[in-house]
């Protein structure tokens, strides 16, 4: 299942029924487990684009099983010694994708053409990532979200969303989350945790925090793990455009009162 044409170099692991096809590269960086697939010009297991880094040091590629690879794509290796860029099973990234160094992708991931991953981005299980889109280095992306094509995304990404332009939350990704099969209370508690943390003024971290204790907590797995979301994170979190102008228009009110009065 190895085309003549492609480069195998000595120290790569393959899984059982790997297909490599003609012109690709797996590195002696890559760990592929069972039925990978890597079409023509993909480069998997490649330096990391970092101009310090030390090509003797020994970092890797790790490859879930059934995952498929496609034309150019670009997997790069970690930059620390004995680290590894992952990307799980069932994973479809599209041609012309780049995951960068020390990217961990989840499960049942896909990357639609020319998606760019900078280096030490996080994707959850399910996400889809449309097609151009860039992802700043160090962003977390959480579980089942749909990132619009072209999009531009400089911040996190809570679980369960749909996000367009420059980090433009527009509501939950109710498509995906019923494709899952996710039961209606833990949607309805999705919506509430939505709410509760964006149409509402304050710190978003401590808005999240208070949404997940009391006797209004959500019992569903899906809901805390919204929630627990926040408590993480080094870029900030994407808004939704909707309770940006909402919060404003609040804020605007209040202030126009507070003149009244004086």
């Amino acid at each position: 299942m190895i085309h003549p044409t492609a480069i195998i170099e000595p120290g790569a692991q393959l899984g059982v029924d790997c297909e490599i096809m003609a012109g690709a590269v797996v590195t002696r960086h890559a760990v592929l487990a069972d039925r990978v697939v890597v079409h023509s010009g993909a480069v998997v297991g490649g330096d990391p684009q970092y101009l310090k880094f030390d090509r003797a040091t020994p970092s890797f590629v790790r490859v879930g099983e059934g995952t498929v690879i496609r034309e150019n794509t670009t997997v790069n290796r970690a930059v620390g010694a004995g680290q590894a860029t992952v990307v799980g099973a069932r994973c479809f990234l599209m041609a012309g994708s780049h995951v960068g160094h020390d990217c961990v992708v989840a499960d049942d991931v896909v990357l639609a053409n020319n998606v760019m991953l900078a280096g030490h981005v996080e994707v959850g299980a399910f996400t889809f990532v449309g097609g151009g889109a860039g992802v700043h280095q160090f962003v977390r992306v959480g579980e089942s979200v749909m990132v619009s094509g072209l999009s531009r995304i400089t911040r996190d990404l809570p679980p369960f969303v749909i996000v367009a332009e420059r980090d433009e939350i527009s509501g939950l990704n109710l498509v995906g989350l019923k494709r899952r099969g996710l039961p209606r209370e833990s949607i309805r508690e999705l919506k509430e945790a939505f709410r509760r943390v964006y149409f509402r003024i304050g710190d978003i971290r401590r808005l999240a925090e208070e949404a997940s204790e009391g006797e209004t907590a959500p019992a569903s797995a899906e809901a805390r793990r919204f929630l627990a979301f926040f408590e993480g994170g080094k870029r900030g979190f994407a808004r939704p455009v909707r309770a940006l102008v909402r919060a404003a228009r609040q804020t605007a009110a209040e202030a126009a009162q507070g003149a009244l009065k004086s």
